[in-house]
């Protein structure tokens, strides 16, 4: 049994709220690495030559506006594909480590994603909105403002994301026998 297994068995074993501060915990890593997935592509996807033209076209579109000032489609579209690309690594990684769930991916998957959809079209709406208002005030710079704004939203998400996945990712892994993992690891 791997240490991350065992440290997980012991928290299940102290009860329901010290198992739940421990998933909280493991939450927070990885939110760390969907949040390292994010900024890096938010820093690189503008490298793009025909995405980088895009920051000079203005966005209007129902309640989503991108000004020149804050990236136009260039920033919409990489502020939002790096937040989809984030939220697919997070997904994959709290169902097998964070909550150790069997859940049906058919089930949670596209429940999932509605939910992302719906919290990344708030961000859609509010990053760039923050990123107008930092630079425009003159408080920041266009990348720092582009950070901040994304560090924002993506708090807002991380608060909301965590009871969500512990409802979708309720149901637990069955426990392996000491011979399953015994013959799980001659395979390897």
């Amino acid at each position: 049994m791997g240490k991350l297994n065992k440290i997980d068995k012991a928290a299940a074993d102290k009860g329901s709220g010290v198992k739940t501060l421990w998933q909280f915990v493991k939450f927070i890593f990885v939110s760390l690495l969907a949040m390292i997935v994010q900024f890096a592509l938010l820093n690189i996807l503008p490298l793009i030559p025909q995405i980088k033209a895009m920051y000079t076209t203005e966005f209007n579109w129902w309640v989503f506006t991108s000004s020149v000032a804050a990236g136009g489609l260039g920033y919409f579209i990489v502020n939002n594909t790096a937040n989809i690309i984030a939220q697919i690594v997070a997904f994959f990684v709290n169902r097998e480590k964070t909550f150790n769930s069997s859940a049906n991916v058919a089930i949670t998957l596209p429940v999932y994603i509605i939910f992302t959809i719906a919290l990344i079209c708030f961000s859609a709406w509010l990053n760039p909105t923050l990123k107008d208002l930092f630079v425009s005030r003159g408080w920041m710079g266009d990348g720092l403002a582009s950070n901040a704004a994304t560090m924002i939203c993506s708090a807002i998400q991380f608060f909301l994301y965590f009871p969500v996945d512990k409802i979708l990712f309720h149901k637990p892994k069955e426990e392996k026998t000491d011979e399953q993992e015994e013959t799980a690891e001659q395979a390897e």
